[in-house]
């Protein structure tokens, strides 16, 4: 049985799940035109502060502008957050800060002092994003992956899109629709369907990937809902879009103890839904743990994010499952 599901991954070494130098450069080449995507807004909104603050001759006047308040408390420092915990009052002594000590001994150059220090609080904020791009790239790729094994092998799917929580048929175009997505439902032999980052909870944990043997009206809110039905559960898998292999091992780490977890979990209730894990990034010592515990049927599949021929297997994989 071991030897039929690493044929079916593509999976005949440790090696196999490797992730190569030049995967890894083409990874970090992905994050960073996406970060340049997600900057934009930012550096539009500076340009119309810019032109909106050159109003003024002097810092002192920018207190005139009512328009520019909540720019001027972001160039304070401040955050969107923070702001649900300051009086207007709070506000105003934010704001005069930033003109008396920053913006009036900058000189003539105040508008610049003004948009550096705007731009500095919202690169914290692009941080925030920055963090969790990894891993959002990574679910992308999977969920395209997912539907073009669908639209090639002639599927029929319905998806649940984020922004509604409705169910949705298989589009005819379906550009960008990964970006949507929170839950497929196809049927091939049986009713399957798949969730994404949902507690699940009998673990009481997030999972990542969760396949149910379910119809879309079983997903409910509540303790009504499906996942509150151990048996239910098919496979359940963790997701790492992380490409930096200086967190490869702790990505893994983390990854391991959620199935360790999950397994653990439904054993003790005489339960054993298939377990796999898919990485981006995946060095040698990672590799070979991986592929023991797929050798020891520890773990039922796995594959490398970057490998196509991978993905596109575990995807045709958990389609048939």
């Amino acid at each position: 049985m071991a030897k039929k599901i690493i044929a079916y991954s593509l999976i005949k070494s440790a090696d196999d799940l490797i992730t190569s130098r030049e995967e890894t450069r083409a990874g970090f080449i992905a994050m960073a035109l996406e970060k340049n995507y997600i900057v934009v807004p930012y550096i539009e909104e500076a340009k119309a502060l810019k032109a909106l603050a050159s109003k003024v001759e002097k810092p002192n006047e920018l207190l005139k502008l009512k328009d520019l308040q909540v720019d001027l408390l972001t160039a304070s420092g401040l955050s969107d957050k923070s702001l649900n915990y300051l009086t207007d009052d709070d506000k105003m002594l934010a704001i005069k800060g930033l003109i008396e000590k920053f913006l009036e001994p900058a000189g003539d150059n105040f508008i610049d002092e003004l948009i550096y220090r705007y731009l500095l609080t919202k690169g914290d904020a692009l941080g925030g994003k920055a963090k969790n791009l990894a891993g959002l790239l990574g679910e992308r790729k999977f969920l395209r992956s997912l539907i073009s094994v669908f639209n090639i092998a002639g599927i029929a799917y319905k998806w649940m899109d984020t922004d509604t929580n409705t169910w949705l048929d298989k589009p005819s175009d379906d550009t960008d629709i990964e970006k949507r997505i929170k839950a497929f439902y196809w049927k091939i032999r049986e009713d399957r369907l798949l969730i994404l980052n949902i507690n699940v909870p009998l673990v009481n944990k997030n999972v990542d990937l969760s396949i149910l043997h379910a119809k879309p009206e079983d997903l409910k809110s509540g303790k009504q809902s499906i996942i509150h039905e151990h048996g239910k559960y098919v496979a359940l898998g963790e997701l790492k879009g992380g490409i930096d292999p200086a967190g490869a091992d702790e990505h893994w780490k983390t990854a391991n103890s959620a199935l360790n977890r999950i397994r653990n979990s439904f054993y003790k209730r005489k339960l054993k839904p298939k377990t796999f894990f898919i990485g981006a990034a995946i060095e040698n010592a990672m590799a070979a743990e991986i592929f023991k515990k797929l050798g020891t049927q520890a773990m039922t599949n796995a594959a490398n994010l970057t490998n196509d021929r991978q993905l596109t297997a575990i995807c045709e994989w958990i389609i048939n499952l």
